[in-house]
């Protein structure tokens, strides 16, 4: 939800200073870089037990599958998937890292010049990270990549929010319909949200470099 918050300044129209002022805020606050391995942690820890959950289900199955899981009522195709979803979203967060996170951490980017922008009135040095974005975003097949992956991004958290939900016992008969609704519209919301911003940016660059 951080994540989308700061990249939803990108949909402002002014020139990437409040997404640079934002990705400048992130880089260098020291809460950030504590959080941040801890979520690198956890997501390695979820991939990790992901495949040896899935591996002891087929294990236990073994040459047989269930001949009604495509009958069953009320099990949807994203819980019957999650694995293949899951394994789809790990292909785009390599993929997102390699454009992105690699860059401005290690390698560096001639996209990334160094520029001086006001914050809270004082001149402040960053690199433009807004660069790097727009012109990534200028080609449409990564585009599409990102569109797909955000939609397979909404499916997982549309089954993963509600199971855990579960999971930790909060589901009841009154609420379960209610928390299922809740579970799609943050999972979607998600979704949607970064899909429209790398489809904006898209467009920025195109009004901006092509037309």
């Amino acid at each position: 939800m951080i994540h989308l918050l700061f990249n939803s300044f990108l949909l402002i129209p002014d020139e990437g200073k409040m997404f640079n002022v934002g990705a400048h805020f992130m880089g260098t606050n020291p809460i950030i870089k504590i959080v941040e391995p801890l979520l690198a942690a956890g997501f390695v820890i979820h991939i990790v037990f992901g495949f040896i959950l899935t591996l002891q289900n087929r294990s236990a199955r073994g040459n047989q599958r269930y001949a009604s899981g495509n009958k069953t009522k009320n099990v949807t195709w994203t819980s019957k998937n999650m694995f293949i979803l899951g394994i789809a979203i790990l292909a785009f967060l390599l993929f997102h890292l390699y454009h992105f996170w690699l860059k401005m951490k290690f390698t560096g980017s001639e996209m990334l010049s160094v520029i001086t922008i006001d914050i809270a009135g004082v001149p402040t040095q960053v690199e433009n990270a807004y660069g790097l974005i727009n012109f990534v975003f200028s080609h449409l097949w990564v585009v599409i990549i990102y569109v797909v992956a955000s939609l397979s991004l909404g499916l997982h958290l549309s089954h993963g929010v509600w199971s855990g939900v579960q999971s930790i016992g909060l589901s009841n008969e009154i609420w379960q319909k209610r928390l299922k609704i809740l579970s799609k519209i943050f999972a979607y919301t998600i979704a949607l949200g970064f899909s429209v911003i790398a489809v904006a940016q898209y467009i920025i660059y195109n009004l901006k470099f092509k037309i």
